[in-house]
C-alpha cells in the first residue's frame, strides 16, 4: 500500500477525484435541501414594509441620546 499522493498511481487518483466529487454533490445537495421554500403565494405588493426608527446618538458617557 502507498501512503503518498505524489507517487500514486493512476487508479489511485481517479478514486479520490470519484470521492471528491461524490462528496461535493452530497454536500449540496443537502444544502439545497435544508434550505427554506420560500412562500410563493405572496407577491411584491403583499410583502410588509420595514421603516427605520429614529436616529440615536451615542455619547463618551455611555448614554443613549434621541435626537
Amino acid at each position: 500500500m502507498n501512503h503518498s499522493i505524489h507517487s500514486a498511481d493512476r487508479a489511485t487518483h481517479l478514486k479520490i477525484v470519484v470521492v471528491a466529487l461524490v462528496a461535493g454533490i452530497a454536500v449540496a445537495g443537502f444544502g439545497i435541501a435544508a434550505r427554506p421554500h420560500a412562500d410563493y403565494s405572496q407577491t411584491a405588493q403583499s410583502t410588509q414594509i420595514i421603516k427605520a426608527g429614529k436616529p440615536v446618538v451615542v455619547t463618551s458617557a455611555g448614554a443613549s441620546q434621541i435626537r
